[in-house]
């Protein structure tokens, strides 16, 4: 398998145009899916929709919406209905997100998310089966609910962010796919048993989850675009880590960084972004993340394949610009940009 996706934060920051021609650029490379999420930017949906309109085989994937911020059923009916418009493309990445996205921005109580999730699955599973949905959970109940513009894919994948044991083995137990972000090229081999054996307790197969995670990639034109990728990266990196509650801070202590996580977390509470960044190490960086040349940018990224990576996502750095970005599309590319 030689898949490869890309991940684009469609904030305005990148105009309509520009998301275009990246995605048609990407589509006549042979890319696999174009992905995009929900933070400060625009809904993905609505993203996604214009990008199926443009383009000819580029998948489409959320990536992610949270189970928090809309109804199962309300999911089920707009993932459909991108699939009949893309004629047949589309994918659902489904995660809890944090306290502070769910809480802070949709003003509801961030409670029970594994289950939560669990259950949302469920339902949307079976509502675009398209048959009734009579349902009486936990955290929905809902009565003779049906799809009545079923999607064109007998299934539509569903993949589940996940970096936790138990969202690891739900994901093994339900999901088509996952996505990691911050993925420890040396870990994987671990997490990935940890979701084969979750998969075989449900009767299922490693070989049914694609691992699909987000790396950060950066291909540089020259010795100074190459520094500049590298801050660009280290600053990301100390966001995730610094400023997003303990989530991310506790998944890179856990990959073997617990020192450089604390001095940055350190750093950035006390408002010095700059020693937050400082204190990311060459080794996160090279542990996460692809970056150098196009010709040394391919070959880290088939060391991510070679670990166990199906099919990656490649995602750029924070204030990367366009022509940064399709400079890395083409650098990464499957077919026409790599002989």
């Amino acid at each position: 398998m030689n898949d490869i996706g890309f991940f684009l934060n469609a904030s305005r920051e990148t105009s309509d145009e520009e998301v275009i021609s990246i995605a048609q650029q990407a589509d006549s490379l042979g890319y696999h899916s174009f992905w995009t999420g929900e933070s400060w930017g625009r809904d993905a949906f609505t993203v996604l929709t214009m990008v199926a309109c443009h383009t000819q085989n580029l998948r489409l994937g959320t990536g992610i919406v949270t189970v928090f911020s809309r109804t199962p059923a309300i999911i089920a009916q707009t993932v459909a209905s991108l699939d009949i418009l893309s004629q047949g493309r589309a994918f659902l990445g489904l995660g809890s997100s944090g306290r502070a996205v769910v809480e802070g921005w949709h003003g509801v109580p961030f409670d029970s998310p594994l289950a939560r999730t669990r259950e949302y699955i469920d339902i949307i599973r079976k509502a675009l089966a398209g048959g009734p949905v009579n349902h009486q959970g936990k955290f929905y109940q809902m009565d003779r609910f049906r799809m009545m513009s079923p999607p064109l894919q007998e299934r539509v994948p569903i993949y589940v962010a996940s970096l936790g044991p138990k969202n690891l083995a739900l994901t093994g137990e339900l999901a088509d796919g996952w996505l990691p972000i911050w993925l420890h090229r040396e870990r994987l081999p671990d997490l990935k048993e940890q979701i084969a054996q979750a998969a075989a307790k449900a009767g299922r197969n490693i070989s049914d989850v694609t691992v699909a995670p987000y790396i950060m990639c950066y291909a540089a034109s020259d010795s100074q675009d190459l520094s500049h990728g590298e801050q660009l990266l280290r600053a990301h990196m100390a966001y995730y880590i610094g400023g997003m509650g303990n989530y991310y801070f506790e998944s890179f202590s856990r990959a073997g960084f617990a020192n450089e996580a604390k001095a940055i977390q350190e750093a950035w509470g006390s408002g010095d972004r700059e020693r937050a960044a400082g204190a990311v190490s060459d080794k996160m960086i090279e542990s996460v993340a692809v970056l150098g040349t196009p010709e040394q940018c391919r070959d880290q990224l088939s060391s991510f394949r070679q670990a166990g990576v199906d099919m990656p996502i490649a995602t750029f750095p924070h204030g990367t610009d366009v022509a940064a970005i399709h400079r890395t599309i083409q650098a990464l590319a499957p077919v026409a940009g790599n002989p």
